[in-house]
């Protein structure tokens, strides 16, 4: 499959998170983001652990807690607790700093030295986001942004340590995404019933939301987003996570009667913007530390005579 189809399957994630907002605010339950959180997370892993048929083997049983942990345990309460207190779209534009956490944590994790474009980009969606947080200062409320944002920090970390420990040999993202989505809901579960007591009674509207959340929006996504991740650089990922917030406003507006203020949507603009020329392709970043080797006069002449002959297929 080429960068251009596995892009395009890559960002159907994204798009699929951008709903969130919606649903949970429309048809969950109010103020339960753990729960909310647990039923989005554990039934797809298992779901998608009976499918799979695959268990982690040896310290893979650490890797995955620790990732499920990142990208479920902690990224689903933190997002639904947003979700709950700011309105869709702001929700997903705070958090569309994600890029930016991933710039620096590949420079430290991946030994990837940040582009200049990667940083010039990740810089602009930040001063977008804040002029749509600062203007609305006064209404927007401060514990919902501060999830929103620990929350991007979460899962960007995730991201990048995803990219770092790959997958085991023979195992594939089905798999990879059955543990992080088990493993994270089976955190969420303890914390959701000590903190928010009993499950709430649900009604119809609620019990077709969960199922969406967690089949479209988590099971299929999630498997998508960490295919994505293994056949793309983890900056290339992560900026298309303003699909997300773009997909929110979108569906805020057209269904649910949100406005923004002029600075607001200028701001989401540059925030944008700034994340598709992210995705524009450019030459792969320098690794720190990595050693220069040097040829002999021979190795060039047999390295000059193979890329003659598969020189194309070395680079396509």
């Amino acid at each position: 499959m080429n960068r251009a189809a596995t892009v395009l399957l890559t960002a159907l994630a994204p798009v699929s998170w951008g709903t969130t907002y919606a649903v949970t605010t429309e048809f969950l339950p109010a103020d339960r983001p753990l729960f909310t959180g647990l039923m989005r997370a554990l039934p797809a892993g298992l779901v998608l652990l009976a499918l799979a048929r695959v268990l982690p083997r040896g310290i893979w049983w650490g890797k995955a807690a620790v990732l499920g942990a990142l990208n479920i345990g902690a990224f689903f309460p933190l997002l639904f607790l947003s979700a709950y207190r700011l309105p869709g779209g702001m929700a997903a534009v705070v958090g569309s700093v994600g890029p930016l956490f991933v710039v620096g944590l590949s420079a430290v994790l991946l030994g990837q030295r940040p582009t200049t474009r990667s940083v010039l980009t990740g810089v602009v969606a930040a001063f977008g986001v804040s002029l749509v947080v600062l203007k609305a200062a006064g209404t927007l409320d401060v514990v919902g942004v501060l999830a929103a944002l620990a929350s991007a920090a979460s899962m960007s970390t995730g991201t990048v340590l995803t990219k770092r420990w790959g997958r085991p040999e023979g195992v594939g993202p089905l798999a990879l995404t059955a543990w992080q989505l088990t493993a994270g809901g089976l955190l969420i579960a303890p914390l959701a019933f000590l903190v928010e007591g009993a499950p709430p009674a649900l009604d119809g509207p609620a019990i077709g939301g969960y199922l969406y959340l967690a089949l479209a929006n988590t099971a299929v996504a999630y498997w998508l987003w960490f295919r994505g991740i293994g056949r793309l650089t983890a900056t290339q990922v992560t900026f298309l996570g303003p699909l997300s917030p773009l997909t929110a406003a979108v569906v805020g507006w057209a269904a649910l009667g949100q406005a923004l203020t002029p600075v607001q949507l200028a701001g989401m603009a540059l925030a944008f913007g700034a994340t598709v020329v992210g995705q524009l392709r450019q030459r792969p970043p320098a690794t720190a530390g990595a050693p220069v080797r040097s040829f002999s006069f021979a190795e060039k002449n047999a390295r000059k005579d193979s890329m003659d002959v598969t020189g194309p297929a070395l680079r396509r």
